[in-house]
């Protein structure tokens, strides 16, 4: 079991290392979601076959044990944004891992027009600059919940927070002209 206060692992690495279409695949999600290595890559798969496992284990219970966690499972992965609030087992197993992935903190910040760049969101969210119901975040793989969305901002102390930022200035400018953002 290991000692609590002791870190353990949070991924699981691929069966085969050296897979030349794996390999290309992982690349081109650090790529797309300007992950640092691909361990939060693998800590992100490993989260959602963890999320398959227990809907593949509910469906092959019967109907009436399953029925109270089914609820329970549909209720928090619709709380995280994943699926809709009447979805299924069948919803979450189609779940991909970009599904997960746009939900992180860094591409959120980007999507939302925040930043210039994934690395600049990521940049953002390590330096100190963002915030969430007025807590600090300086984690890039912060998942964002679908009541967090509301909430998310610049901090108080941030540079950025200032409207009149010419970074804010020149942000607004390429949102109105249409942009160059890679969706």
């Amino acid at each position: 079991m290991g000692d609590p206060k002791k870190q353990h692992k949070t991924y699981t690495t691929p069966r085969v290392p050296y897979d030349t279409e794996m390999f290309m695949e992982e690349l081109k999600l650090l790529g797309a979601y300007g992950l640092r290595n691909k361990h939060e890559l693998w800590r992100v798969r490993t989260h959602l076959s963890d999320l398959r496992r227990r809907a593949r284990n509910l469906l092959a219970q019967t109907v009436t044990e399953r029925e109270k966690q089914e609820k329970e499972m549909i209720a928090k992965l619709h709380k995280m944004g994943l699926v809709q609030e009447n979805g299924t087992l069948d919803d979450i197993l189609t779940l991909t891992i970009e599904d997960l992935m746009e939900r992180r903190l860094q591409t959120y910040i980007f999507r939302k027009g925040m930043a210039k760049s994934l690395w600049q969101a990521r940049q953002f969210i390590t330096h100190g600059h963002i915030s969430i119901n007025s807590n600090e975040i300086k984690v890039p793989g912060y998942h964002v919940l679908i009541d967090d969305e509301k909430t998310l901002e610049f901090t108080n102390v941030s540079p950025y927070n200032n409207k009149d930022h010419p970074l804010r200035k020149e942000m607004a400018v390429n949102e109105i002209a249409g942009g160059n953002r890679v969706e």
